[in-house]
């Protein structure tokens, strides 16, 4: 059937922390998507409401079975069931394996630019961030090898947190790099964090490869985080899964999760979860069919009326990096500059760290329309830019 990704829903004064802006603004920052989520999802919700008893709730069998079966369907993988542990979001369970699996002033080990909140998982634990830079070079980025190496050795580097694919770049790592990252963290007992949260949100036939689907001794080294709140918009519910092959390990995790108070669900999260999970392939599969078109639109776009701005092509995920170094060094000035000249709202690049102060981050999970003035606006608060640096 035939899925709306193209009417526009006016969420300003809804509590959204995207839309919470002035009247004249486009906010394409936040990687929160303005489509309505799959109708069997708002079917699952309906009839959870109509029930009208919302008592205490465990997780049932149902959940972690539609977990395993959506990854044998989608991402040709099934994790063990036993492997499975709910938890109330990513975030905070990064958080809490931080804590759980580290010490103070350990070093965790990041690739930057990568997810912001990262950071704040580390340092607000009083650990160090120690990031293995991506090298970016021809419109691509890349390992380097050497410089990841030794600081994996560093005897005080003790977990690698990865993200897969990457957000901001929208990089889907092969099964060989994540092997080779895997082999190394084992050689020098660094614990491996996955954070596979855009996991389904591949284009143009990149695959992704779970990091819990690696060689037995790689996998067993590794906690991945996964959730339906990207893949279908759905944040607010609060529902996440770990995959921990290990036994010891998911007994440490289990430990701090529920210490955390991280492991109930509320009456939403379970039904929503199994309705996306068992029935909301095709909606994926026309979303993924839309945002790729929506990519398509931008690097077009950019490259007959913009092309100052290079866009890093994404394998995966509705968040673009653009390239402004022959605008400017400093993203946040020139982010600060367009909203305030256009009303467009972008991500400035430097949050994410690394070399992030020459890109922008766009969020292009909306109506044609709505890109179509986003971008716009961007050529717009562009000009005007240049025209005040010459």
């Amino acid at each position: 059937m035939p899925f709306d990704f193209e009417t526009v829903l006016d969420r300003r004064h809804t509590n959204s922390v995207k839309w919470d802006v002035a009247d004249n603004e486009l906010p394409m920052w936040v990687a929160d998507m303005d489509f309505q989520t799959a109708p069997t999802i708002q079917a699952a919700l309906n009839k959870r409401a109509q029930f009208g008893v919302f008592g205490y709730e465990e997780v049932p069998m149902a959940y972690y079975q539609a977990v395993a079966d959506w990854w044998a369907t989608e991402h040709h993988f099934r994790p063990q069931v036993d492997w499975l542990m709910f938890c109330t979001g990513v975030v905070p369970a990064v958080s809490s394996i931080v804590r759980k699996m580290t010490a103070v002033g350990d070093n965790v080990l990041v690739q930057a630019p990568v997810y912001n909140i990262f950071y704040h998982s580390i340092e607000n634990n009083g650990r160090h961030t120690l990031s293995s830079d991506l090298v970016s070079q021809d419109d691509q980025y890349a390992i380097d090898w050497a410089d990841l190496t030794a600081k994996l050795a560093d005897p005080l580097t003790t977990m690698m947190i990865i993200c897969n694919p990457q957000n901001p770049i929208g990089i889907v790592w092969s099964r060989e790099t994540l092997q080779r990252i895997g082999e190394l963290c084992l050689k020098y007992h660094v614990l491996v964090v996955a954070d596979e949260i855009h996991c389904d949100l591949t284009l143009n036939d990149n695959d992704y490869t779970p990091f819990a689907s690696l060689t037995e001794p790689v996998a067993h080294n590794s906690i991945s985080c996964v959730s339906p709140s990207k893949t279908f918009n759905v944040a607010a519910l609060h529902a996440a899964t770990l995959i921990i092959p290990d036994d010891h390990v998911r007994a440490l995790v289990s430990r701090g999760i529920n210490n955390d108070e991280l492991a109930e669900p509320n009456s939403f999260a379970i039904p929503a979860s199994i309705a996306a999970y068992t029935e909301g392939h095709d909606w994926l599969h026309a979303l993924q069919t839309k945002l790729a078109a929506n990519q398509r639109q931008v690097q077009t776009f950019l490259t007959t009326e913009l092309p100052q701005v290079r866009l890093i092509e994404a394998q995966a995920t509705y968040l673009l990096w653009l390239d402004v170094s022959q605008v400017t060094t400093d993203s946040t000035a020139l982010a600060t500059f367009i909203r305030q000249e256009t009303g467009l709202f972008l991500s400035a690049g430097g949050v994410y760290r690394g070399d992030g102060d020459r890109f922008l981050r766009l969020n292009v999970a909306c109506p044609t329309s709505t890109l179509t003035d986003g971008l716009q606006r961007l050529k717009a608060g562009i000009t005007a830019y240049q025209r005040t640096q010459a």
